[in-house]
């Protein structure tokens, strides 16, 4: 026979299934002594001890579930669909407003819709549970229940119509706050029907909760660091890009959650000529970004000195990168555009060849095989030169666009020609719609935007 089930416990069949091989259990005599009294204490301990071992199965399988999450979001999910299970609810919402001030600041529903969000936020903060909690008002340091809202001679009109229109007549909630994370958020849980969760509930969720705000606030500290990551790496780049009388600028940059070195720069040069640069530090994180905010100034000064000789102003961003950082390497491009004739000088340093987009060709152009800076004790290439035809557009990039496809070098660039060469006719007069269409081909599915150790950049020049 099959050994009884322990009980469930809020909903969660605990049932920890057999192994798959097991040895045959061994014949037992028969036991002919005679079964206790039902009410005995040795049954009331048995029953006790199933009850245990049941509950702290449970809280194992949840907590694993929210150990994997590796996103705030996510968690914040796992969450609230955790503490249902554990409280008997079907729906509730998680706010997320950590007490320094510092964000993430956000609001997730389970079972509730944007708008249901929306309703509910329409309500004073100080008449919702969350929100005594959040705003530390008194008789809110821990779990509020609030069993029959509609029974509540003193529940805020708003509140009242607000929940009549949602269909929840109960709520319980709970604050996610430690010791060591202070206060993030609270969480809420609604009751289709009046009800609160027993002694046993309380406490499996009290746990759960005490378990979530520890792994909450590691999120916190990630996404933190990933937003000032991003930040600074974007206030590195250019704030807008100049605006040059016979050419049009479009420019894309997508970083990974901790920070890389693609950069792009665009600057106006002598005599009504424009600067025209992308590329990589070898490295991600803080160190790797202020390496490329170092490489990118240097470039900018030396354009403006000699930037009609891309070759001489690579020549001296190599020596610079080698003397003051010999154990980094980068790629680099530098064009010298003259937008009234449509001419383009340009030089690459192991960097990727830009891509011309026109009416009547879409091809990549040829530039000399090149080691990047600080792989060689002198670094020295020839410079390409080309002329546009009116209407064309020029597609500057980094190697991470390649690598995020997950293709092979080859595979990639001839995806990333074939989107180029795709980009329909209405289209083509705008680099920026040239820009997110070659983004959204090569790099589909929001792969684009999906955090990746791979940095993305894309700059589009289109002449007239």
């Amino acid at each position: 026979m099959n050994a009884p089930h322990p009980p469930k416990v809020a909903g969660i069949d605990s049932t920890v299934p057999s192994p798959a091989h097991t040895v045959a259990p061994a014949p037992v005599a028969p036991d002919t002594s005679p079964a206790p009294p039902p009410g005995a204490p040795g049954a009331l301990l048995q029953d006790r001890l199933a009850g245990w071992v049941s509950d702290l199965t449970t809280l194992h399988e949840l907590t694993e579930r929210l150990a994997r999450t590796d996103s705030l979001a996510e968690a914040l999910t796992e969450l609230l669909r955790a503490g249902a299970a554990l409280v008997g609810a079907r729906r509730g919402l998680v706010v997320l407003e950590p007490g320094d001030g510092l964000g993430p600041d956000t609001t997730i529903g389970l079972g509730l819709a944007r708008a249901d969000l929306g309703h509910i936020e329409t309500v004073p903060r100080s008449a919702m549970s969350y929100g005594r909690i959040l705003d530390g008002l008194p008789d809110a340091d821990g779990e509020i229940a609030e069993p029959d809202l509609f029974a509540e001679d003193g529940l805020d009109p708003r509140h009242r119509e607000v929940a009549a229109r949602l269909g929840y007549a109960a709520s319980y909630a709970l604050p996610l706050s430690s010791d060591a994370a202070g206060r993030l958020g609270a969480a809420v849980w609604l009751y289709d029907e009046p009800a609160e969760p027993g002694e046993r509930q309380r406490h499996l969720v009290g746990l759960y909760a005490r378990y979530a705000t520890e792994h909450l606030a590691r999120l916190v500290e990630l996404e933190r660091t990933r937003a000032s990551m991003a930040t600074m790496a974007e206030e590195l780049l250019p704030s807008r890009l100049p605006r040059v009388a016979g050419v049009q600028l479009a420019a894309r940059h997508r970083t990974g959650p901790r920070g890389g070195g693609d950069w792009y720069d665009a600057l106006p040069l002598p005599d009504a000529a424009l600067g025209l640069a992308v590329g990589s530090v070898t490295g991600s994180g803080p160190s790797a970004v202020a390496a490329m905010g170092r490489l990118r100034a240097s470039l900018r000064a030396y354009a403006v000195m000699e930037g009609e000789d891309p070759v001489a102003v690579l020549s001296d961003l190599e020596l610079l990168l080698r003397l003051t950082e010999p154990a980094r390497s980068a790629t680099a491009l530098f064009a010298y555009c003259e937008p009234a004739l449509r001419k383009i000088t340009l030089a690459g340093a192991g960097h990727c060849p830009p891509l011309l987009v026109g009416e009547r060709r879409t091809e990549f152009v040829e530039t000399s095989v090149s080691a990047p800076l600080g792989m060689l004790a002198c670094w020295e290439a020839p410079s390409v030169e080309l002329v546009a035809e009116p209407g064309e557009t020029v597609l500057l990039y980094t190697d991470g666009l390649l690598h995020r496809t997950g293709d092979a070098t080859d595979r990639a660039f001839a995806r990333l020609h074939a989107a180029a060469a795709g980009v329909p006719k209405a289209l083509r007069h705008d680099p920026d719609a040239i820009a997110d269409h070659v983004l959204r081909t090569v790099l589909p599915d929001g792969l684009d935007a999906a955090d990746s150790d791979e940095d993305v950049v894309l700059l589009a020049a289109r002449f007239e």
